[in-house]
């Protein structure tokens, strides 16, 4: 190989992990909103000497912002294009954390809230699905991977950051300085390359070769990664007249949609939106509740490395049951304790200690799992809508979860809310080994025939 076919590699290799991790940070953007509000919520109470019932919709007004911008992210990305759909995302973003940092009410927050929602939604369709179509095959999956773990990072920094802004109780800040990564998000995507399978719907043929040339360096390659977006194409997405007619996608929608509900109902949302609350229940002061708070973040990220490093060698389901059985065990021990009462620094710590378990528990199995899972089990002609269903599901129930959570404390007491949670997880156990599909090491292809000839769900990895 000459000197300028190297170079020209290893531009192509700079250029696609540079283009894959720019995308990968709205995964960050989403991971910063979703862990953000935690540390902010006993401060914007204090000042606006509001309500619990308050403070559930400035939380859940967010995931009701992205369930509206989901609805609307599949249309804007087939019309608008990938990349136009992530600058609006990041523009979003950026407006939404300065709306929350200088709110002058509850009522405005919740309006703010519903702004950097409306950004979620498109960045968690769009991102995702960017990554999969300019990330080179062989390094897709990581790079995919890469999004979710920014997800969790993002929650960390997050926490981080409520924690600094805790001593001076600066909820404000907690809420706006956001908008700073968000718009070097907005000036990083501004440069990113047009997504190649989205060029070639629109009939731009010879722009997709370009982009895939910077991107690979390899015309062998590139020719038939044309061919290949060029013989996908020809089949067409008709999810809705699927959905209407065939009994067999309305299983695996089903199935999406069901596994959506399984993943916020675990209760993990509780810790990411009401940590310091739950914390607080435990005995610690303001401070103590905060770095509490980070170790809970630190801890989903390490946990998501296992899902990451086990997921293709022990297989979905064997995990999900691990998974299932820690967070059921461990919310059912917060409980006891919480109904028995912690006393002492010792409880103490065994509590925090057992409610990391459950965090773990999630971070391995549920929380990236289940997105696979969605991803895997949707037939080809209907995998727009089957995982739009999904998706739309999954912010619904974060958003019911996150309206909720304070009510059931004050209604049904702190223990009984732990055990609800608790047995729940144990219900979930249960589906997962009567309905969930075993797919390590099948083929999307063989799943679906396995779909439509009418196979029980959980035999269509088989």
């Amino acid at each position: 190989m000459n000197t300028l076919a190297v170079d020209a590699a290893a531009k192509a290799r700079t250029a696609t992990i540079l283009t894959c991790i720019m995308a990968a940070l709205a995964g960050l953007m989403f991971g910063l909103d979703i862990g953000v509000i935690s540390g902010a919520t006993g401060f914007i109470q204090a000042e606006f000497k509001i309500s619990d019932r308050m403070i559930e919709w400035i939380v859940s007004a967010m995931m009701v912002g992205a369930a509206v911008g989901a609805l609307g992210a599949g249309w804007m990305s087939a019309h608008m294009g990938r990349k136009r759909s992530l600058i609006l995302a990041a523009a979003l973003f950026v407006i939404g954390s300065l709306l929350c940092g200088i709110a002058t009410s509850p009522e405005f927050l919740v309006g703010a809230r519903f702004v950097l929602g409306l950004a979620i939604g498109v960045a968690t369709f769009t991102a995702p699905l960017y990554l999969a179509e300019v990330a080179p095959q062989r390094i897709r999956g990581a790079m995919i991977s890469s999004y979710q773990l920014m997800i969790t990072i993002g929650i960390l920094v997050a926490f981080v950051s409520d924690t600094a802004f805790s001593y001076t109780e600066s909820w404000r800040w907690m809420l706006g300085i956001i908008a700073i990564p968000g718009a070097l998000f907005l000036l990083g995507v501004l440069v990113l390359p047009y997504s190649p399978r989205w060029l070639m719907m629109r009939g731009r043929r010879e722009e997709a070769e370009e982009v895939l040339m910077r991107l690979r360096a390899d015309r062998e390659l590139v020719d038939r990664e044309i061919g290949d977006i060029a013989e996908q194409l020809k089949t067409p997405q008709r999810g809705w007249h699927l959905f209407l007619q065939n009994r067999n996608f309305r299983r695996s929608v089903g199935l999406g949609v069901l596994l959506q509900v399984m993943q916020q109902f675990t209760g993990m949302n509780v810790m990411m939106y009401y940590a310091p609350r739950v914390f607080a229940n435990v005995g610690f002061g303001t401070h103590a509740q905060m770095w509490s708070t980070v170790i809970v973040g630190v801890t989903n990220v390490l946990a998501t490395f296992i899902a990451i490093g086990l997921v293709d060698r022990w297989g979905r389901k064997p995990i999900l049951y691990i998974g299932f059985a820690v967070m059921a065990s461990a919310l059912t021990v917060v409980g006891v304790m919480m109904h028995i009462g912690i006393h002492g620094q010792t409880q103490q710590i065994f509590t925090v200690a057992v409610l990391l378990l459950f965090i773990a528990g999630f971070a391995m199995s549920a929380g990236p799992l289940i997105w696979t899972l969605c991803s895997e089990v949707q037939p080809l002609k209907g995998r727009d809508f089957g995982i739009g269903a999904s998706t739309l599901t999954n912010w619904v129930a974060n958003g019911i979860v996150g309206l909720t959570f304070l009510s059931l404390l004050n209604g049904i007491g702190h223990a009984a809310t732990f055990w609800l949670y608790g047995g729940l997880n144990l219900l979930f156990l249960l589906i997962t080994i009567a309905l969930v599909p075993e797919t390590k090491g099948v083929s999307l292809e063989q799943i679906e025939r396995n779909l439509m000839a009418g196979k029980p769900l959980r035999r269509i990895g088989q």
